[in-house]
């Protein structure tokens, strides 16, 4: 990654993503596209599928669309990157299976709800469809850098105790409560210690007023614990005994103090919701706020920003379905708010704006025009620099 710290944040390259994608030498981190999502009308990147006849689907020809773009981006990703696919449920099913096809089984990490439209949309029949998805995808998942989880998932209010310098913290069960770490499987952790419940104190060793404390399950079965005996003679003082009250009346056991830090992560659920990145709505104030509302279904910044926080903070982004170029903003936003030196290549054509629609009466006549005005305001507004190919 080490990028150097005066690179510009942002490259747009105007083109057909299929022959920029063949040409570009750069090697990447991440990938996060937001594909055509085949409703039913026709799509841009109508290539020469050649499968011969007319027969073939609007599914089979989207997926042979996808595939060569697809297995470009999988060449330049470097071994520890990862990809990110928006899709609705019209080609989630396909997306699926080309993505385990071209990327491997193997290398699937994670299929996300994203809760983009919490009203859930009221026109036509049927469900009020609230939310889309993000397939994730490991280039190599041996390898990979992606840590799928962050810092905004932690809740201060899950850490309810106060010790006496300030620190918040909680109790956690210092027994194993996942069954299939047992005395069988985990021998080792199979041992007793011993515990004082009105002093707190917690030794592998005997002590004056100490009880003697083994891991069982709370139906009285032998468990093991998390941690062996000499890490529990290296922290005492983060564990405590404490008198409970289980199914056969009180006893005694073992919790660990875990500890509110700064910098603590949590992993993601694999549900995302519009109030913790924000919503269609929030996504197209975002873009009316800097060139006016030119865009249909833009997705909000709070989305890629969340992506973003899953990998280093030098990564080199790739966006090659740039649309109005949320991903070359979120990019810029991150940097300016934790100092990184992220890169973002966004690609985008130049196909048509529809006549009569806001970007073409705003002097906007193509795609590549909303996601260059974009990227120029960002540029301007938030910084980083752009870097345009060809200049315009």
């Amino acid at each position: 990654m080490d990028q150097p710290a005066d690179a510009p944040w942002n490259t747009f390259i105007e083109g057909d993503n299929l022959e920029v994608l063949g040409r570009l030498g750069e090697q990447v981190d991440l990938v996060y596209i937001d594909p055509p999502y085949n409703t039913g009308n026709d799509f841009a990147y109508r290539d020469d599928f050649r499968h011969g006849d007319a027969r073939s689907t609007r599914h089979q020809a989207w997926v042979a669309m996808m595939r060569p773009r697809l297995e470009l981006a999988r060449r330049l990703l470097r071994d520890h990157g990862a990809i990110f696919v928006s899709i609705d449920d019209n080609e989630i099913a396909y997306l699926r299976l080309l993505m385990d096809e071209v990327f491997g089984e193997a290398n699937f990490l994670a299929q996300v709800v994203v809760n983009l439209n919490a009203k859930g949309r009221q026109l036509g029949k049927g469900f009020a469809t609230s939310h889309e998805y993000l397939l994730v995808y490991a280039r190599d998942a041996r390898c990979t850098v992606l840590d799928a989880s962050s810092t905004e998932a932690v809740d201060e209010r899950d850490f309810p105790l106060t010790a006496a310098d300030g620190r918040r913290y909680r109790h956690l069960p210092l027994r194993n409560t996942n069954k299939k770490f047992n005395p069988v499987t985990a021998r080792t952790l199979h041992f007793t210690v011993w515990g004082d419940p009105v002093t707190g104190r917690v030794s592998t060793a005997p002590f004056d007023g100490g009880q003697e404390i083994g891991p069982v399950f709370g139906d009285g079965r032998p468990a093991v614990w998390r941690w062996s005996r000499p890490l529990i003679d290296r922290r005492p003082d983060d564990l405590v005994c404490r008198t409970v009250r289980g199914r056969n009346g009180d006893r005694v056991d073992v919790f660990q103090k875990d500890w509110l830090h700064a910098g603590r992560r949590k992993k993601l659920r694999t549900i995302w919701l519009a109030e913790e990145i924000g919503s269609t709505d929030t996504a197209v104030a975002e873009l009316k706020a800097v060139v006016g509302h030119v865009f249909e279904s833009p997705k909000p910044t709070g989305l890629i920003r969340r992506i973003l926080a899953t990998m280093p903070d030098d990564v080199v982004v790739l966006d090659f379905f740039a649309g109005s170029g949320t991903t070359g903003h979120a990019v810029a936003l991150q940097n300016a708010e934790d100092g990184g030196t992220r890169r973002c290549l966004s690609i985008n054509s130049a196909e048509p704006t529809r006549v009569g629609s806001n970007a073409r009466n705003a002097g906007l006549l193509t795609v590549a025009d909303i996601t260059r005005a974009r990227l120029r305001a960002v540029a301007e507004t938030v910084g980083g620099g752009l870097v345009e190919d060809p200049p315009h």
